[in-house]
């Protein structure tokens, strides 16, 4: 989320600005030194409106009207698995409560935008931060910037899958190590194109696993069904290659075999990341 952009007072408070200042120092300490948990802050339940109730339960219900066709069955396993309904703005700790059992991620809440170091020392951990602020209902259609629909409905499904959980993780780990502009930029494109934007292969279709197409009521249906759009299988070094742009439907998306295809390449490519920043791989990556 861009730091000048404050939909509500969710996160109006001195924790959210002690904790945000701690996140913009993050880039200026060496990598081993960055504590994650000064970043988060409390969610506060009562500072929900109305409004804000209205749009989490008019997107979930929406998304769910086509989902269970268009999106991979392992992020509707981990819908039910995390038990996230449509009832209220969900609690991030009662999301946790069935999440670290399953795999031993936890999300948490964070003042707005994190730097690329914060956020990644989070993933390596196993740590997600997440956006706790709502969009309005005037831009429930789209939103530039994340918000806890996008974070908790789009991500946190498939934290709940141990194969992409591994993943997820190791990226982390070798985004934060992560040296120079040329792997920086890769990773970048990495994240875009499967977290954000990915496709897989399942029973025969292309589904859905991505959280921007998972979370978004027009571009899901562009992905799937638009003849403007490349589907290109999937090939770790293809999509590190391809630039992006972040202000329209995305003309290109790649797609799985499956998630073990993107965790085990994801391996071998953090061990490069590692070795060619100095670090032991055997010393970082689990």
């Amino acid at each position: 989320m861009r730091a000048d952009i404050n939909y509500s007072d969710i996160i109006d408070s001195d924790e959210a600005r002690i904790a945000q200042a701690a996140a913009d120092a993050a880039p200026s300490q060496p990598s081993s030194e960055i504590d994650p948990y000064r970043f988060f802050v409390t969610q506060d339940e009562s500072k929900y409106t109305a409004e804000n109730q209205e749009v989490w339960q008019t997107l979930f219900d929406k998304r769910m009207e086509t989902l269970d066709r268009q999106a991979s069955d392992v992020f509707l396993d981990g819908l039910k698995a995390i038990g996230l309904t449509r009832d209220k703005v969900p609690q991030v700790t009662s999301i946790n409560g069935r999440l670290a059992s399953l795999t031993g991620w936890e999300s948490h809440p964070v003042p707005g935008y994190l730097p690329a170091k914060a956020f990644f020392a989070c993933l390596a951990m196993r740590k997600f931060p997440t956006t706790i602020t709502v969009r309005p209902k005037a831009l429930m259609d789209y939103l530039p910037e994340p918000d806890i629909f996008h974070d908790i409905f789009g991500h946190v499904p498939l934290h709940a899958d141990p194969v992409f959980a591994d993943f997820l993780q190791t990226y982390g780990q070798a985004a934060l190590h992560a040296e120079t502009e040329y792997h920086v930029e890769r990773l970048a494109r990495l994240f875009w194109f499967t977290v954000e934007f990915g496709l897989i292969a399942e029973g025969g279709r292309t589904k859905l696993y991505g959280s921007g197409l998972i979370s978004s009521l027009g571009e899901s249906d562009f992905a799937l069904e638009s003849p403007h759009v490349d589907r290109r299988p999937f090939d770790m070094d293809l999509v590190c290659d391809t630039p992006f742009e972040i202000d329209h439907y995305q003309p290109i998306l790649y797609v799985l075999e499956s998630f073990e295809q993107l965790r085990d390449a994801m391996v071998s490519y953090a061990e490069r990341v590692l070795e060619e920043s100095g670090v032991k791989p055997e010393a970082v990556l689990v």
